[in-house]
């Protein structure tokens, strides 16, 4: 059985590194993926399967435990966890700290699926966010891959829109403010699909080669949808 590129790495070379923009190979025409988008496409997804199953993992140790809710300092923990990842992304720390942020932010939230399993038809709300998170990773990639338009200038728009939730985010919290909280999840659903295909179509045109940074993208995105579609539907669907 082969395994993944990334444990195929020899010692003395990054074990994430990424491929230099000039020697990205580019495609042979159509929708066929160059090489190198499919080794990136390939590597990210198997660490990104690899992590979920992590963090779901944890979510479930954070259930049985019955972990408090972190708060702001999940944001601040998440942020210097990012950063170091993003410094680190060419070396075999990298990988490492992926699976630190993603078991952490899984952690995170199992104070939420407790909370929401405890509501009347909880069991199906979680089910659905999940359903619905699953499907709209499939065709937002699915578009991503397939779309011959160049979705980079989407970039500048995604991080203002996050910006803006990030900060909206933390005066709902701040002034307990439910319907500030609840406009924000809203606002992060379809942000966060769009990030989706914004990665993958960076994936493909050689614009982003690095697939722990990949991982760790699609993780946020996959992350932000099933809690803000959690939080949504089971606040509109309980009888509380």
């Amino acid at each position: 059985m082969n395994r993944p590129d990334y444990l195929n790495s020899e010692n003395k070379e990054p074990v994430a590194r990424s491929i230099p923009a000039e020697q990205y190979q580019a495609g042979t025409g159509g929708n066929a993926l160059a090489p190198d988008a499919q080794k990136v496409l390939r590597n990210t997804y198997a660490l990104l399967a690899m992590t979920l199953v992590f963090s779901a993992v944890m979510a479930g140790v954070s259930m049985a435990v019955n972990a408090p809710s972190f708060g702001l300092l999940t944001l601040v923990v998440a942020i210097g966890l990012m950063f170091a990842i993003h410094k680190t992304a060419n070396s075999v720390a990298g990988i490492a700290l992926t699976f630190v942020f993603t078991g952490f932010m899984g952690f995170t939230l199992g104070p939420l699926l407790n909370m929401v399993a405890g509501m009347q038809g909880g069991g199906a709300t979680i089910g659905l966010a999940l359903g619905g998170t699953g499907v709209t990773f499939l065709m937002m990639s699915a578009f991503g891959m397939s779309t011959k338009r160049d979705l980079s200038g989407w970039g500048k728009v995604l991080f203002a829109g996050f910006i803006v939730a990030i900060i909206g985010g933390v005066v709902g919290y701040l002034f307990n403010i439910p319907a500030l909280s609840l406009a924000i999840s809203a606002i992060v659903i379809p942000l966060s699909a769009a990030l989706i295909s914004y990665e993958t179509n960076s994936i493909v045109r050689g614009g982003q080669t690095n697939y722990v940074l990949a991982t760790v993208s699609l993780y946020v995105s996959i992350y932000n949808l099933f809690a803000n579609l959690l939080v949504l539907l089971g606040v509109f669907g309980s009888d509380d």
